[in-house]
């Protein structure tokens, strides 16, 4: 549905029409003249507002129907063995529908709050991201990720009715990819510049989730959990330590010895992150029996004249330069 359907472009809230009234007025009007408001002016004003108000409360409408399907098929979860083969097509395909409408009407805020408002999100984490149906357990992750992104009130929510575990262990070990990547995204929608999210990761052990997801078969949970890790580690430095204690320095080192992938650069800026300022991430990373110097000279000799890869060289260089560069006397003495 948000790929076909509807092609609407009103916008979705107060704050929207004020604006498209101010472009409609100044189109090609030039500078706005210091004049009162025109009353044909007033009159279409108050006719998209009226219009964005019907329009809104048939979201709301809309959304409380989906959520009845949802509500109708809620004891179907995964934790019931044996019942996937008894969900027929039509059934499955109204589910599917239910969440991307719902995901797609929650790319406005305001329809996001109002679904929390309405138990939706509950109804989400209780029955859905747990289904037998792989195609709603993942879509249920994305409902979740579109809801809490940029969003403080919902990602406290979500936190609150223990959303997190379940999206730790759907990324963890559900067998089926797109759920992994999904289930992901959704966690680093609660994580990321939200403190209490943060401590609830770390707290669940989250780093080590990570650590899997980059040693996973699939390029896109790789890519994004190499990612995350980067991002977290820069902006939260003091959980240098807690990742640190967990070996992730050799564990990094190790995916970079598998073989080579556009996501290097993430786990290469994340050690760079766990040498920056921190005597434990330095010793860690000089250890000899890493061979981590060795193996940057070779990167750094493969990645060179490589447009597409200069960043991924820009942090061999810089990783190289600050856990060697004082032992350049014995890497040429090594060397001969």
């Amino acid at each position: 549905m948000a790929e076909g359907g509807d092609n609407r472009r009103h916008p979705h809230n107060l704050q929207g029409v004020l604006r498209l009234a101010v472009e409609a007025g100044a189109a090609g009007d030039g500078p706005a003249p210091s004049v009162p408001m025109s009353e044909e002016r007033k009159e279409w004003l108050r006719g998209a507002l009226a219009e964005i108000s019907k329009g809104q409360l048939n979201e709301v409408e809309q959304m409380k129907r989906c959520l009845a399907v949802l509500q109708k098929d809620g004891m179907n979860t995964k934790e019931c063995e044996g019942e996937e083969g008894q969900r027929d097509e039509e059934e499955e395909d109204e589910r599917e529908t239910a969440l991307e409408i719902l995901s797609e009407y929650c790319e406005n805020l305001d329809n996001a709050r109002d679904l929390m408002v309405l138990g939706g999100l509950q109804l989400c984490v209780s029955h859905c991201v747990g289904h037998v149906q792989s195609g709603v357990r993942w879509r249920a992750a994305q409902l979740l990720a579109t809801c809490a992104q940029n969003m403080p009130q919902v990602q406290l929510h979500l936190l609150a009715i223990d959303a997190l575990p379940k999206l730790l262990r759907l990324t963890d070990s559900d067998p089926h990819p797109t759920v992994r990547v999904k289930a992901l995204y959704a966690v680093s929608c609660l994580v990321r510049e939200q403190e209490e999210g943060l401590r609830a990761f770390v707290s669940q052990d989250g780093f080590s989730v990570l650590m899997r997801g980059m040693q996973s078969e699939d390029e896109r949970l790789r890519t994004k959990s190499a990612f995350l890790l980067l991002n977290l580690l820069s902006a939260h430095p003091e959980q240098k330590g807690t990742v640190l204690s967990m070996g992730m320095a050799e564990q990094l080192v190790s995916v970079l010895r598998s073989p080579h992938s556009s996501f290097h650069e993430h786990v290469l800026g994340a050690l760079c992150c766990l040498v920056e300022d921190c005597p434990q991430g330095l010793k860690d990373c000089r250890s000899s029996y890493l061979g981590l110097d060795e193996l940057l000279k070779h990167r750094a000799r493969d990645l060179q004249g490589r447009e597409e890869c200069q960043e991924e060289l820009d942090f061999c260089k810089q990783l190289r330069a600050t856990c060697f560069q004082g032992q350049q006397t014995d890497d040429n003495g090594m060397d001969r």
